[in-house]
C-alpha cells in the first residue's frame, strides 16, 4: 500500500466520524424543531408556515455564499458552516430567547446546516478512489442514517423520562447537539491537516431550455417535500397532541426502512427508468396525501375523534411519507441522463436546489393560510395537485437511457 493510499484511508476514517457526529447533531436538533416550536412558543399552523422563511431561506442563499467564498476551499468553508451551526443551536439551548430572537438564531443555525450540505458531498467524493463515488457516498449516507436513528432513540428516551424538555430555561437536547457540531469542527481541523484544502468547482447557476422539465420537477418536489416536513407531522402534533417522544419512534422506523429502501430505489431506477419511477412516486404520494386529507378532515371536524384506529392510520401514513420522500434521488439521476455536457451537472443541480427552496418557502406559507382559513385537509388537497402535476411532467419525458 502506497503512502498516498494510507493517507486517503486515514482521511476516510476521520470523515466517517464527521458523518457520525453530524448525523447525531442533526437528529438532536433539526428533526425535533416542529415539536420545539409548538411546546416552547405555542406556535399555530400559520406561524409554523412563516417560520420556514428564516429556516429555508439559507437554502437559497447558500449557493451565493459558497460561490463567493469558494476560494477558501471546501474544508475551511465547512469549518465556517459548523461554527454557524454551533452558535445558532447553542443560543437556542442556553438562552431560551424570545420568539423574534429565536428566529434569528434559527436562521444562523440553518445557514450553517445548508452550507454544509453541498460541502459534505464534495469532501466525501474527494476521498473516493477513481470511479468509486457511489460506493463511498453510499457508505457515508448509510452511516449518517444509522446515527440519525441513534439520535431519535436518544430523543425518545430523553423526553419520555423528562431528561429532555423544551420548557426548561436550558434546553439540554440542543446543548448536546451543539457539542456534536463542535466535534465535527474539531474533526474537520484534523482532516485538514491530512488532506490540505480541498478545492472544488466553483458553484454557479445554469439555466438552459434543455433542462426545463428538471427545473419544474425540482420545484414541484420542493413544495411537496416541505408539506411532508412541516404539515404531515403537524397533523400528529397539533391535532393528535404528539410530543417529541411520540414522534421519535416514527423517525426511527422511517430511517430503519430507508436504510434498505434507498438502494432498492436505485436498482429500480436502473431497471425501469426515471420516468416510470417518478410516475410511481407521484401515485404513491397521491395515496399518502389522500390519507392525510381524510385524517385532517376527520380530526378537525370531530367525526374521527375517539376512534382508536385513527392513531395507527396517522402513524402509518407519516412513516410512509418519510420513506417515500427518498424517491427524491430520481431527479438527480434524470438530470445526469439529460445533461448536455458533464460540466452542467453540478451547477444545474445547485440551481434546482435553489428553485426547490423558493417553492418550499412559498408552499409552507400558503399552506399555513389554507390550514387556518379553510381547514387542514386543504393543505393535502394542494399537495395532491402538486403530485398530479409531477405525474404529468414525468409522463411527458422523452424516453431514452434512464428515462424509459
Amino acid at each position: 500500500m502506497t503512502i498516498e493510499e494510507r493517507k486517503r484511508q486515514k482521511a476516510v476514517v476521520i470523515f466517517m466520524f464527521i458523518v457520525a457526529f453530524s448525523g447525531l447533531g442533526l437528529g438532536l436538533s433539526d428533526s425535533v424543531f416542529s415539536v420545539y416550536f409548538r411546546e416552547a412558543y405555542g406556535v399555530e399552523a400559520l406561524q409554523r408556515g412563516w417560520i420556514e422563511l428564516p429556516r429555508e431561506l439559507p437554502g437559497i442563499l447558500t449557493i451565493f455564499v459558497v460561490s463567493g467564498l469558494a476560494v477558501l476551499g471546501d474544508i475551511r468553508l465547512a469549518l465556517a458552516a459548523q461554527a454557524l451551526s454551533i452558535v445558532g443551536i447553542l443560543a437556542l439551548g442556553l438562552l431560551s430567547p424570545p420568539f423574534a430572537w429565536m428566529l434569528v438564531f434559527l436562521f444562523i443555525n440553518s445557514l450553517g446546516m445548508h452550507m454544509f450540505m453541498p460541502l459534505y458531498d464534495s469532501i466525501g467524493m474527494s476521498l473516493a478512489k477513481q470511479g468509486g463515488f457511489g460506493t463511498i457516498m453510499g457508505r457515508f449516507n448509510g452511516l449518517r442514517t444509522a446515527f440519525g436513528m441513534l439520535a431519535a432513540i436518544l430523543v425518545f428516551v430523553g423526553f419520555r423520562t423528562d431528561f429532555f424538555s423544551f420548557t426548561t430555561p436550558v434546553i439540554l437536547v440542543f446543548i448536546i447537539a451543539g457539542a456534536m457540531f463542535a466535534g465535527v469542527f474539531v474533526l474537520l481541523l484534523i482532516l485538514r491537516r491530512h488532506t490540505g484544502d480541498i478545492k472544488s468547482t466553483k458553484p454557479k447557476f445554469v439555466m438552459k431550455k434543455a433542462y426545463t422539465k428538471y427545473y419544474i420537477l425540482a420545484m414541484l418536489f420542493g413544495a411537496r417535500k416541505q408539506i411532508m416536513y412541516v404539515y404531515g407531522p403537524w397533523v400528529l402534533i397539533e391535532l393528535l397532541g404528539f410530543g417529541a417522544d411520540d414522534m421519535a419512534p416514527l423517525i426511527i422506523t422511517g430511517s430503519a426502512i430507508g436504510i434498505f429502501f434507498l438502494p432498492l430505489v436505485g436498482r429500480w431506477i436502473d431497471k425501469f427508468g426515471t420516468s416510470r419511477i417518478m410516475m410511481i412516486e407521484a401515485g404513491v404520494f397521491l395515496l399518502i396525501y389522500l390519507g392525510y386529507g381524510i385524517l385532517a378532515a376527520g380530526l378537525h371536524g370531530g367525526w374521527l375523534m375517539g376512534i382508536t384506529a385513527v392513531i395507527g392510520m396517522a402513524v402509518a401514513v407519516n412513516i410512509a411519507d418519510r420513506v417515500t420522500v427518498q424517491f427524491g434521488m430520481v431527479r438527480n439521476v434524470y438530470m445526469r441522463s439529460i445533461a448536455v455536457s458533464p460540466e452542467d451537472v453540478t451547477p444545474t443541480l445547485a440551481t434546482g436546489m435553489a428553485l426547490d427552496h423558493v417553492l418550499s418557502i412559498a408552499s409552507a406559507i400558503l399552506c399555513g393560510y389554507l390550514w387556518r382559513e379553510l381547514g387542514p385537509q386543504y393543505v393535502f388537497v394542494f399537495a395532491g395537485v402538486l403530485a398530479a402535476g409531477n405525474m404529468i411532467v414525468a409522463g411527458s419525458i422523452k424516453k431514452g437511457r434512464y428515462c424509459e
